[in-house]
């Protein structure tokens, strides 16, 4: 028998490396759809549902237009996340995260799994430290223990529709994706609610397109109805009444809604169902094989059903609620001015700045923009109630006014003004309709007349520092208009023509000495002298003839001795 230490080097080091991952669970197929007790699914590893549309695995966020099979390059986020994913889709797409917001950031990624725990949980255990610690759980609770025996009977599965099912025999329920949604309903996924335990489905956007964790907007199916909602503060911004009569005519509305587009014709067909267990809407789609639809509560805090087009290889949305991007309250942040027109828009105020810009380019419009000039105000002495202020309005016209005003009652526009500038908190005040309305703090959900949702003509007057709008101030440098700078051209160009003129002139003046014509008297033209030569034509300027106004005249005569001239 020949030794170990006869073996090649490739051989021992893989030997090694199998007897350092032995005491590691084994991990699961590439292509299975379930993962079982004794089974781990690590980086690189992936469930895929039997018809193949999805898959479930750990990756890292990037941006939409970053294609799957680009996925795994340098992403600008360093967090992974354990989620679904269109399968055959190239622009990748998650539908459902399950760390949300406990995304995994240790360099180590080997050192994460996703296993069936010891209690029957689906977690995800993160083997970093010296112990095991848990960075997920689905943490079932009130599950029939009665009818499980070992963990042994529990399995993971993903399903066709893409709902991630953890299973007791393989068809008890202890657990599903389609109750704990992120910002995706998947067609046969519920909005709803379960009456007896109160339970509540509920569907929250992301913070960014690299930021999963729990964005501004929410949706739920509560006791009065639909409701959109901005979480913090908690603002409801849409809402469709519940009553039975009304909801079923929301069903119908959304039917007809859809029908008048040629590209939603017939495309889903959305139900509603109330009974004494729970309150749902859902939607399926007639034909599961024909194409790829989700319906997502976006970074904006629109509903959006979007169709995956073959042809541009890209999702496109082709209905949205509301219909104007700027209704959802602060979806651009403080001291923005939002334009909906083409599409969203969020513009900085007079004299104010991004906070973050690269924060933009992942559609994270929260950080909003601050000031580029701090406001010139103080209190006078012990009295608070006196301010010395040297700051000035600059008017915002037709927009849509912050919510949360505070009412003065004013008689004038000019008392209005003095009543902002009296407190060194105001930043923003209005008066319309002998109403006068001032705010404090940071300006949110200003939007333009954009003739959507807004037809507003109201005019904010935002507070600024006196020096931002003074005329030569860097914060209010304008481009300047075209006629003055044509004008300033054609002079520019003038002068530069009238020197290269003179240039030529000096130097053939030069070179040709006097007179410039080898005729004086057959020129026609005037004669340049020097002045060399009249001292010589007039003999050191030594016969006067006379004086004026324009000084002494002399006598002289040229080299041809024939004509006399006066200097």
């Amino acid at each position: 028998m020949v030794g170990w230490w006869c073996m090649p080097p490739l051989y021992i080091l893989l030997g090694l490396l199998l007897l350092h991952t032995a005491p590691w669970c084994s991990s699961a197929a590439a292509t299975e759809d379930t993962l079982t007790a004794g089974h781990a699914l690590g980086v690189g590893d992936k469930l895929i549902s039997r018809n193949g549309k999805f898959a479930l695995g750990f990756f890292q966020p990037a941006a939409s237009s970053i294609s799957k099979s680009s996925r795994n390059a340098t992403s600008p986020s360093s967090s992974w996340y354990l989620g679904i994913w269109f399968n055959k889709i190239s622009v990748f797409t998650t539908v459902w995260v399950a760390n949300r917001e406990e995304p995994i950031t240790h360099p180590n990624l080997n050192l994460t799994q996703l296993k069936i725990s010891s209690d029957g949980n689906l977690v995800i255990i993160n083997h970093a430290a010296k112990t095991e610690s848990i960075v997920w759980s689905t943490h079932i609770v009130n599950r029939k223990t009665s009818s499980i025996n070992t963990t042994a009977s529990i399995a993971v599965v993903l399903l066709n529709s893409g709902n991630l099912a953890l299973l007791a025999n393989s068809q008890d329920m202890l657990w599903q994706s389609f109750d704990y949604p992120t910002d995706v309903a998947l067609p046969g996924a519920k909005l709803g609610r379960n009456k007896v335990p109160g339970f509540i489905r509920q569907y929250i956007s992301k913070k960014s397109l690299i930021d999963l964790g729990l964005g501004s907007y929410s949706i739920e199916l509560d006791s009065t109805g639909i409701v959109l909602k901005h979480r913090n503060p908690s603002v409801v911004y849409w809402h469709w009444a519940s009553s039975r009569t009304s909801s079923l005519n929301l069903v119908q509305l959304i039917k007809t809604t859809l029908d008048l587009d040629p590209r939603t014709k017939g495309l889903i067909n959305p139900t509603y169902v109330d009974n004494d267990q729970e309150e749902y809407y859902m939607y399926t789609l007639p034909d599961e094989s024909s194409s790829s639809v989700f319906v997502s509560l976006d970074i904006s805090g629109q509903i959006k059903v979007n169709v995956w087009s073959q042809a541009s290889q890209s999702w496109q949305s082709i209905y949205s609620e509301p219909a104007d991007p700027c209704t959802p309250p602060a979806t651009c942040g403080p001291f923005t001015v939002c334009n909906g027109i083409a599409h969203l828009s969020c513009d900085c105020m007079e004299s104010f700045s991004q906070k973050s810009p690269q924060d933009l380019e992942f559609e994270d419009r929260t950080g909003g923009c601050i000031r580029n000039t701090p406001l010139h105000c103080s209190t006078s002495g012990n009295n608070k109630n006196m301010t010395n202020s040297t700051d000035i309005f600059h008017p915002i016209a037709q927009v849509a006014l912050p919510y949360n005003p505070q009412i003065i009652d004013v008689a004038t526009k000019s008392k209005c003004e003095e009543a902002c500038l009296g407190s060194c908190s105001c930043t923003a005040y209005s008066y319309s309709n002998s109403r006068c309305s001032v705010w404090h703090g940071e300006l949110f959900s200003v939007n333009l007349n954009d003739g959507i949702d807004n037809n507003s003509e109201d005019v904010l007057y935002l507070r600024l520092a006196a020096k931002d709008l003074l005329p030569g101030s860097r914060n209010n440098k304008r481009k300047p208009k075209v006629g003055v700078v044509t004008i300033a051209s054609i002079i520019g160009f003038g002068l530069i023509m009238v020197m290269l003129l003179l240039l030529i002139w000096r130097y053939k003046f030069k070179c040709c000495g006097l007179p410039i014509y080898d005729n004086p008297g057959s020129a026609g033209g005037i004669v340049a002298f020097r002045y060399t030569d009249l001292v010589r034509a007039t003999k050191s300027f030594s016969e006067k003839l006379g004086g004026g106004g324009f000084g002494s005249v002399y006598k002289g005569v040229l080299s041809d001795s024939t004509t006399t001239i006066a200097v």
